[in-house]
């Protein structure tokens, strides 16, 4: 581990975002939701990890993004700050912490920010989402853009849908693209949009773009962890999802393998549990019963007693 630390890049950080984008540098983007799971991902070289509200998903149980609360995005944040050193750390703003204006905007964000440990903030939308993005970056507070596919729409687009699929619909996500650059977010995430569409974004944008479900042409790449590792409960897998590993069958084989070994007996063996030390053992040999001035011996017989008194 020690090793690994040592040849690790330098942190990563929202200037140096940019800077990568113009070196022609492929960026890799990872959700985490606990410690556990943010030191695996940091240490394995992702250099920017969301704390995405995608959490209602695939931690929660929820159906959608949604109910996800302030607090629990603050939660989990927290959590995942403790395992993270080198990536970028974003956190989501949950539907309903932007929505009524910039000063409640800010208010959530700083709460993200102070409580939780982020050092940035995603929230969804385009052009209409400008203003409450430039108060944030007045306040100081760096902010991830997301248009295209926006999840907390869920019920306004009628479901998860591909969005530009024409001409039209192609130039309202350049506007909203080009109109978050200019409020002065640092990054904007492009889900589930034509891959030319996404080209033509990267393209026409200084900061760099975050592609799911986007293709190959931007500046950088993100999955749900749970969706890479094979820990997703959805009944169905999107196209852009590539299953790198089946944790799922992996935990469950493992947990049916324990289940066997404790219903036949073989679990724990004498190495898997502690022997009373030699002493104590012929001691107890010698003589088992308690010793009647043990202190132990005497409080259980003043109880009896008090107890035959009433």
């Amino acid at each position: 581990m020690s090793y690994l630390k040592q040849q690790r890049p330098e942190k990563v950080t929202v200037p140096g975002l940019r800077a990568s984008k113009e070196r022609g540098e492929r960026l890799v983007c990872l959700t985490a939701y606990d410690y556990p799971t943010a030191r695996i991902v940091d240490e394995a070289g992702t250099d920017i990890i969301l704390v995405g509200d995608s959490v209602g998903n695939v931690v929660l149980g929820y159906d959608t993004t949604v109910p996800v609360t302030l607090d629990e995005m603050v939660r989990h944040t927290r959590a995942v700050r403790r395992g993270v050193e080198r990536a970028l750390l974003v956190a989501d703003m949950p539907y309903g912490a932007y929505h009524t204006g910039p000063d409640d905007a800010v208010r959530a964000a700083l709460r993200l920010i102070k409580e939780g440990g982020a050092e940035a903030v995603k929230l969804e939308g385009g052009r209409t989402r400008a203003g409450v993005i430039r108060r944030l970056v007045d306040e100081e507070i760096p902010v991830m853009a997301h248009i295209g596919l926006t999840p907390q729409s869920v019920h306004k687009l009628g479901g998860f849908r591909l969005q530009g699929k024409t001409a039209t619909a192609a130039r309202r996500l350049l506007a909203d693209a080009r109109a978050v650059e200019e409020a002065g977010a640092f990054s904007v995430v492009l889900e589930v949009v034509p891959r030319e569409i996404a080209k033509l974004v990267t393209e026409s944008v200084a900061i760099p773009t975050i592609g799911i479900g986007a293709g190959e042409f931007c500046d950088a790449q993100i999955l749900v962890l749970h969706d890479l590792v094979g820990l997703s409960f959805s009944r169905t897998r999107p196209r852009f999802v590539r299953q790198y590993a089946d944790l799922r069958q992996a935990m469950t084989e493992a947990i049916g393998r324990f289940a066997e070994d404790v219903r036949s007996g073989a679990y724990p063996s004498q190495n898997e549990s502690y022997p009373l030390p030699a002493e104590a053992a012929a001691e107890l040999h010698t003589d088992p019963i308690l010793d009647p001035e043990d202190e132990i011996a005497n409080g259980h017989r003043s109880a009896l007693n008090d107890q035959a008194k009433c």
